[in-house]
């Protein structure tokens, strides 16, 4: 990515700060900001309700904010980007920024500032806001004078959206955005978006390490492929790459959607025996893994239960991710999407041999067989997930949006819905905050309004930022939330069965979600059971059609255990010494036989 300026005006001119926040914004294409006015910002707000480009969104609660414009990074071409008042606004908004954080979503946070021209201590927001965003973001910028704001939002912007993306903090004293002070020139932005972290002509010690790992996925006799985020933009290319190696391809979680999930490769979400039996026994016998674009993080290895063979080909942006879990025999710095160009061409020079389709076969199977097993059990008068799931995928295009929280509702998303459309699935991932769908749902439907967006969310995490269907309602989103009650932190609950016997503060209780939808203007369904799953679908999806956000009940049975949570669960247990076991099992079993 490359920055360059023009002149706009070769004269000094006077501006506010606030003129200044406008023009540069509109420069680099934001088209949505989210948060809440106050007397640090007003005048910006003021100023933008003048922009024809730029929307401001008015939230109920900063952390929605921030989630917010995490989705329109995920969703958009566009830089998801939060205005929100200093401290309090800020200490809100910190869960959505520390989620793009960990994520590598790029984000733009703009704060107003306490005034730096009176000299008073002690003022109204009084805080070193760059102290607390400082782990949590790649730069933080305070504003000194007015000219130099339109530099520091386009510095801000392109440090963003380089390399490994992240979020950018901007503070912009009160006092900078309320008067006017000299500016010597207004430049204008422009964006080369050909230039990548990898050359197209590589250098010849690129070029002998993609020879280097082209020879090794050519030579292995079971090549597999490990895909996360930073794939997003190189679906095409990923698809020709599984095919040219008949290798399986399993995902991160964040990373669900960079591989189609009708492809005859796909697998699921990771791989081992916390995965689903596609990915398990696609990958058992796997000697070269290729990486991309993914840090080999906590969720999708299963805790790190995955096992990695020796031969792994790791590809990512950011340096600092090669062998921190698992060490690489490979090590490829660079855009996943040029990376993987080179490596195509190479692989193709070497002529591999043309391989059966012995494995699309068997991960068909082993996908009908997963969905018939969940298909069988009894829900016992609730909701099938395997049912639902079906049902949506069924009534859903292949680019409409799918949007989750974290819980385990997540985990029954991954396993049971099929995603077809890279960047179309998002959900908190590294950070897993929960609260992220809603605001999150809300926004990318705002952004992509001729696309259905459906939100599914676990009743626990609907608690947190629900009322967020307000802005929803404002904005005339028709947005569907479908919402998994069951009364508990389903996934907490369910980790504490085997060690613990107990849900202590896991159990949630009753909530009564029509009043809510009728408290934030939203229509209502409920889904009691499988025999009307497919019809409330239906007229979820026709209602959302009237530009009115919908919320729908659905009453989940969470009796079946993913293989996710299963797998997890046993691995941290193995991890235990002899000694702990004996200790976490034998009080579980004390305390089933006493109550």
């Amino acid at each position: 990515m490359s920055l360059s300026h023009k002149l706009n005006a070769s004269r000094a001119q006077s501006k506010t700060g606030a003129w200044l926040v406008r023009y540069a914004l509109e420069q680099i294409g934001v088209k949505y900001t989210f948060g809440i006015p106050g007397v640090h910002n007003t005048e910006i707000y003021d100023e933008l309700n003048k922009s024809t480009q730029i929307q401001p969104i008015l939230v109920t609660h900063e952390g929605g904010a921030s989630f917010m414009a995490d989705a329109i990074s995920r969703t958009t071409d566009s830089i998801g980007t939060c205005l929100i008042v200093p401290a309090a606004g800020v200490t809100h908004a910190a869960s959505g920024i520390a989620e793009a954080s960990l994520d590598g979503i790029p984000m733009l946070i703009i704060s107003g500032g306490i005034r730096t021209d009176t000299g008073a201590a002690y003022q109204l927001h009084d805080m070193d806001q760059h102290a607390l965003l400082k782990p949590i973001t790649k730069a933080t910028y305070k504003v000194e004078r007015q000219n130099d704001i339109v530099a520091t939002i386009f510095k801000a912007y392109q440090l963003a959206m380089s390399g490994e993306p992240g979020p950018v903090f901007v503070e912009i004293p009160t006092n900078i955005s309320l008067f006017k002070g000299e500016v010597d020139e207004l430049p204008l932005f422009e964006n080369n978006n050909s230039e990548t972290n990898t050359p197209d002509t590589p250098t010849s010690q690129l070029e002998f390490t993609i020879l280097q790992a082209a020879k090794v996925l050519v030579e292995a006799q079971n090549p597999g492929m490990f895909l996360g985020w930073g794939a997003a933009e190189a679906e095409s290319r990923a698809i020709e790459l599984a095919e040219l190696l008949n290798a399986p391809v399993s995902t991160t979680l964040q990373g669900l959607s960079v591989f189609p999930g009708n492809h005859r490769l796909h697998t699921g979400m990771g791989f081992g025996a916390y995965s689903v039996p596609a990915a398990q026994n696609a990958f058992k016998n796997c000697d070269c893994l290729l990486a991309i674009g993914t840090r080999f993080s906590e969720i999708p290895t299963g805790s790190f239960s995955m096992v990695v063979p020796e031969k792994l080909i790791h590809v990512d942006i950011n340096s600092e991710v090669f062998s921190a879990n698992y060490p690489a025999s490979h090590i490829i710095e660079g855009d996943a999407s040029v990376v993987m160009g080179l490596l195509i061409k190479a692989i193709k020079a070497l002529n591999p041999q043309k391989k059966s389709d012995v494995l699309a076969m068997q991960i068909k199977q082993d996908k009908e067989k997963y969905y018939n097993e969940w298909q069988k059990h009894n829900s016992k008068g609730r909701v099938n997930p395997a049912l639902f799931f079906n049902d949506l995928r069924k009534q859903l295009k292949d680019d409409d949006f799918v949007v989750a929280d974290d819980g385990n509702h997540t985990f029954l998303t991954a396993e049971l819905m099929p995603i077809h459309k890279s960047k179309h699935f998002i959900s908190p991932s590294d950070f897993n905050c929960m609260g992220y769908c809603v605001p999150a749902a809300i926004s990318t439907k705002i952004a992509n309004p001729s696309h259905q967006v459906v939100g599914i969310v676990g009743d626990g995490a609907f608690m947190m930022t629900g009322m967020e269907l307000v802005t929803a309602a404002t904005n005339n989103t028709g947005v569907v939330i479908f919402v998994f009650s069951d009364g508990e932190l389903s996934q907490i609950s369910q980790a504490q069965e085997i060690p613990y016997n107990r849900k202590t503060c896991s159990i949630i209780g009753s909530l009564k979600l029509q009043g809510i939808a009728d408290a934030v203007g939203a229509s209502f369904f409920s889904i009691n059971d499988n025999s009307v799953i497919s019809d409330v679908i239906q007229k979820a999806l026709s209602a959302s059609n009237k530009n009115q956000p919908v919320l729908v009940d659905v009453r989940i049975d969470y009796s079946k255990r993913t293989r996710f949570t299963k797998g997890v669960v046993a691995a941290n247990l193995k991890r235990f010494s002899l000694k702990d076991k004996a200790r976490f099992i034998g009080r579980a079993l004390v305390r089933k036989v006493t109550g």
